[in-house]
């Protein structure tokens, strides 16, 4: 059975297509802002591939994934949007209102919970999230600005500093302003996530555009790196959805 996974995130498409778990194409494609525009641009491409579904993970609002199901009519199959529920398959969600936590870090947790196992799960993309599951219960999490939004918050309110884009490569006192300003929201990340683990033990999963960037910083927890980690969730979320009748 061949199969289409959608995850639509503030800033990029990514896509994976499946057959017989086995991952046959893997994209991700910046936006711009109009993922239903980009979609347009690979609707030919998906049509002729004889999917039998579409599971989809995206951040959008009503209007635009109403758009995006518009789009994907055209294919004349399936279309499953993820949601969040205050339980499922036995994973139960750490918020008073579960509708309220965003679809992709419910997808990353969804696929890592295991019974008798402690996580902390990472996005490290637009966003900074933060996780913490212990065996089949989600606690709830954290957000922070990325790396690149802290340092944007810091040049629009600044004045006289100019921060060209450079790499965030150590932790070290900065000798300049350029290093100075990397090197400390970087060390404030880290200290964050090195806060966060010290309470108890748990496994370190870090995923998003950043995940191998935090990894260096990270080594003395032994970080397991999952890059398409909400793929994998979301393909878990729609097999499980088969097995419960919730589709």
């Amino acid at each position: 059975m061949k199969s289409l996974w959608l995850d639509i995130g503030n800033t990029r498409l990514k896509y994976w297509v499946t057959e017989n778990d086995q991952v046959l194409e893997h994209a991700a494609e910046l936006h711009l802002q109009s993922p239903a525009d980009l979609l347009l641009g690979l609707i030919q491409h998906f049509r002729h591939q004889q999917f039998s579904r579409v599971g989809i993970s995206s951040v959008l609002d009503a209007e635009n994934n109403l758009r995006i199901q518009m789009i994907l009519a055209v294919l004349d199959i399936p279309i499953i949007f993820a949601k969040v529920h205050a339980e499922y398959a036995g994973l139960q969600c750490g918020y008073d209102v579960p509708s309220q936590l965003g679809i992709d870090r419910w997808l990353q947790v969804l696929a890592v919970a295991k019974p008798n196992e402690n996580f902390c799960v990472i996005g490290c993309g637009t966003a900074l999230t933060i996780d913490l599951v212990e065996g089949l219960q989600h606690l709830g999490g954290y957000i922070l600005p990325n790396l690149y939004l802290q340092r944007d918050s810091l040049i629009q309110n600044t004045k006289g500093i100019k921060i060209p884009d450079s790499a965030f490569d150590n932790l070290k006192p900065g000798h300049n302003t350029v290093d100075a300003v990397h090197h400390g929201i970087l060390l404030g990340l880290i200290s964050t996530i090195d806060q966060i683990m010290h309470h108890s033990p748990k496994h370190l999963i870090l995923t998003g555009g950043d995940a191998n960037l935090f990894a260096k910083f990270l080594g003395h927890y032994q970080p397991q790196v999952e890059p398409d980690l909400l793929l994998k969730g979301l393909k878990h979320y729609v097999q499980l959805s088969s097995t419960l009748g919730r589709l």
